[in-house]
């Protein structure tokens, strides 16, 4: 008896003190495990370029409008087309490439589709420009041909990938 009452105690006293820090305010907004600092307020998102050596056309302008579409609806950050943006986001995809990647009486079981996006994100207010590189596969059966696999894997890729480009910005905070 004695020992729940002080795991209950432990836990109350936990979730006190969860909830006094979640509360206060230290000039950071977050969401999403990611935050930002008050001062930015506005973002530039180029268009992304396709610069990768097979080139899927439906790849660059969509996933450049989902991502600008993740910026307005989970930051309080402002899209803009101006120079002098607190932020501006230039993307490039550098890899699309078919590989196999499972292999079945000696003919190919799956085959996969991996994407490749170079990030170069200039942060006017800290005078400071960082770069990064995100890459996933996609996988897709071996029957199918390329043109089919983008079809069917088209909206996984952009929503994975938009994913990918949004959490590597803000793992570093």
């Amino acid at each position: 008896m004695k020992y729940k009452n002080i795991t209950i105690a432990i836990t109350i006293i936990a979730a006190a003190l969860f909830a006094a820090t979640a509360n206060t305010g230290c000039g950071v907004y977050g969401f999403t495990d990611a935050s930002i600092p008050d001062s930015i307020k506005t973002i530039k998102i180029n268009l992304i370029e396709n610069r990768a050596q097979y080139i899927n056309p439906q790849l660059a302008p969509s996933l450049t409008e989902k991502l600008r579409q993740k910026f307005l609806s989970q930051t309080k950050m402002s899209l803009t087309n101006n120079d002098n943006a607190d932020w501006e986001l230039n993307c490039e995809i550098r890899d699309y490439s078919l590989s196999t990647s499972a292999i079945s009486g000696q003919q190919a079981a799956n085959n996969r589709v991996t994407v490749g996006v170079h990030i170069v994100l200039n942060d006017r207010k800290a005078d400071k420009v960082s770069e990064y590189d995100v890459s996933k596969g996609f996988e897709f059966k071996g029957n199918q041909t390329l043109q089919q696999a983008e079809s069917s894997l088209k909206e996984e890729m952009i929503r994975t990938m938009t994913d990918e480009i949004f959490n590597k910005l803000f793992s570093e905070w």
